[in-house]
């Protein structure tokens, strides 16, 4: 079974054991999350009407807290003597999809 669930403004495929990294969610290690599904299938039947959506639930676990890759951004014009430097790295949470209920 495994479910289509949106996460961190991105769907993700999930099947329960499955660890992945998502935007910033609250909460420290070892809480639990609950995801909304967006598309749920179940060996050859796939449910994607709403009413069965909103009874079903996909919990996830919160494994850590991370941080993404450095960006650089710099900013020039020429013959201006203008440049600018930037750098950004986005917060992220590693889950794990501990139970999917449909």
């Amino acid at each position: 079974m495994y479910a289509i669930v949106r996460a961190g403004g991105r769907q993700e495929k999930v099947a329960v054991g499955d660890v992945l990294t998502i935007d910033r969610v609250t909460g420290d290690a070892g809480t639990t999350v609950e995801l909304k599904p967006v598309l749920l299938v179940d060996g050859s039947t796939v449910t994607s009407d709403a009413d069965a959506l909103a009874r079903a639930t996909v919990t996830a676990e919160v494994v850590d807290a991370t941080k993404g890759p450095k960006i650089t951004i710099l900013k020039y014009r020429n013959k201006t003597g203008y440049r600018k430097r930037q750098g950004h790295r986005q917060k992220l949470t590693r889950i794990k999809i501990t139970d999917i209920s449909s």
